[in-house]
């Protein structure tokens, strides 16, 4: 019986592991998204959670900052900063603290690790290996996207071709919804080798503790240069410390020392540490310069007042979170002809107007179009600076709209988000160009309402009525564009 016990005790989740499912959740919290395999692109998009976690995801309420942070190189000065800015103060306030607490890939990664297998302890290798994911951050987050940058071809490359979060989160959290069928289409041999690569981390999660954590994660690389500046965290007050090693010898990741690059703040090495050297980092109070975690725990009473109030505020955070962003959809995406059964977004329907605002190489205008207004065919591409696919197919619906100007309109409708990078470009690459560019409609109100459902490009065809005649859920060739409107034109 006391066996029986013990099991259940050890399946009872510690303090650390509660506060990851929370932020898992707190960061994921548009359930709504996963019953409608719909991506949230509304306001909270634009900031950026500190942890791994995709903005593909159809629970996201926020953005990747590895993400955020390729894109940025390629979005303009302002951007750039706000991002970076962002990212900095994670970086100071808490360092690598985030990865132990706050990364819900990181809480994936440990809950394989509970598979009972035998485990590979570290060793001379796992450290030597550390150094890589500083490899992956300067070539596949910095370097490569900068180059891209120059020639106005924005590639997140990491995303694009790494990371593991955004394959589990976005790719398979997307497919994994019957409405997204049509999705299928788009695999090819980018996202065969991104899953496989992701089943090798899992499987290796399995054996190696926070594998991708240790040797891959450039975030966590980022965040591990600022660990010993951070105000929250760990650290050793060297007086206390007999050099035992208990604390390294203990600890799971490659640290040579408590509160090195490699420490993720987890706090074991605090309770196996014999003199108690071993301290939580904080802000300092009263006169003996106590940090406030320190001054809590050491009152029995104000550590269940401070708890209980803490456990209050982060579980009605939480709630509201959840409701909130339950009832958001139906409200960001209102039908503009409610009671017109002809109307809709599936091919055959009269399709749904809008007036969006035009954009031109120096601005954003006052003037509208509405794609459903045009009387001849219309070709609707929503599109992005940011997406490289929308980017290289861009040139063929130039061409469309120069050899069609007679019997088609182009219109490219850019996303609202960092929709202040699209006039420089438009200037650039198509100021003589026949196709109307356009802003969508906030929280992409009108991507929304024609059918998208997070992925870009994303086209839309009308014939000269209006009515639906294509739609294509993926990047398109010139050849495929001119034999959907041959079709059309009959």
């Amino acid at each position: 019986m006391r066996k029986f016990f013990d099991k259940l005790k050890a399946l009872k989740p510690t303090k650390r592991k509660l506060m990851q499912l929370y932020f898992a959740l707190l960061f994921n919290a548009n359930l709504k998204g996963f019953a409608s395999g719909n991506i949230y692109q509304g306001d909270t998009k634009k900031m950026c959670v500190p942890g791994i976690n995709c903005y593909s995801c159809p629970g996201a309420v926020g953005a990747c900052p590895i993400g955020s942070l390729q894109g940025s190189f390629s979005a303009g000065k302002s951007t750039m900063f706000y991002v970076g800015g962002i990212l900095l103060l994670y970086c100071i306030l808490f360092g690598r603290m985030i990865c132990g607490w706050l990364c819900p890939f990181g809480l994936v990664q440990e809950l394989f690790y509970k598979i009972k297998t035998p485990k590979l302890k570290k060793n001379p290798v796992t450290r030597v290996l550390s150094f890589f994911k500083y490899i992956v951050l300067v070539f596949f987050v910095f370097i490569v996207p900068i180059m891209y940058a120059f020639r106005d071809t924005p590639l997140p490359a990491f995303c694009k071709y790494i990371c593991p979060a955004g394959t589990l989160e976005g790719g398979i959290g997307l497919l994994a919804n019957k409405v997204n069928e049509s999705y299928f289409s788009m695999l090819g041999p980018l996202f065969t080798w991104k899953f496989l690569l992701l089943v090798a981390i899992m499987v290796a999660c399995v054996f190696i503790f926070r594998m991708f954590c240790r040797f891959i994660c450039p975030l966590g690389a980022l965040y591990g240069l600022f660990n010993r500046i951070s105000l929250f965290g760990v650290k050793i007050e060297e007086h206390k410390c007999t050099h035992c090693n208990l604390c390294v010898n203990h600890c799971k990741m490659d640290i040579k020392k408590v509160g090195d690059a490699e420490c993720i703040a987890c706090g074991e090495c605090v309770g196996v540490c014999p003199t108690k050297a071993i301290k939580w980092k904080g802000p300092k109070i009263g006169k003996k310069k106590e940090n406030l975690y320190d001054a809590i725990e050491g009152n029995k009473k104000a550590r269940t007042i401070t708890r209980s109030i803490a456990a209050v505020l982060l579980a009605g955070l939480l709630g509201f979170a959840l409701v909130y962003y339950w009832n958001l959809e139906d409200k960001r995406q209102p039908d503009p002809n409610v009671g017109d059964a002809e109307q809709g977004n599936e091919v055959g329907d009269l399709c749904y107007g809008a007036d969006l605002l035009i954009i031109e190489g120096d601005g954003i205008k006052e003037e509208t179009v509405d794609p459903t207004k045009t009387g001849k065919i219309t070709v609707i591409n929503f599109w992005g600076t940011w997406c490289t696919p929308c980017v290289a197919e861009l040139p063929y619906f130039d061409k469309i709209a120069a050899e069609y100007k007679d019997e088609v309109s182009v219109i490219a409708v850019h996303t609202e988000m960092v929709s202040d990078t699209a006039p420089a470009y438009i200037k650039e690459y198509y100021h003589d160009s026949e196709i109307t560019f356009a802003r969508d409609l906030e929280l992409e109100g009108y991507y929304g309402l024609l059918g998208g459902r997070g992925t870009y490009p994303y086209t839309v065809i009308l014939d000269e009525k209006g009515v639906v005649s294509k739609v294509f859920v993926s990047a398109l060739e010139y050849e495929d564009l001119k034999e959907a409107v041959e079709e059309i034109k009959g």
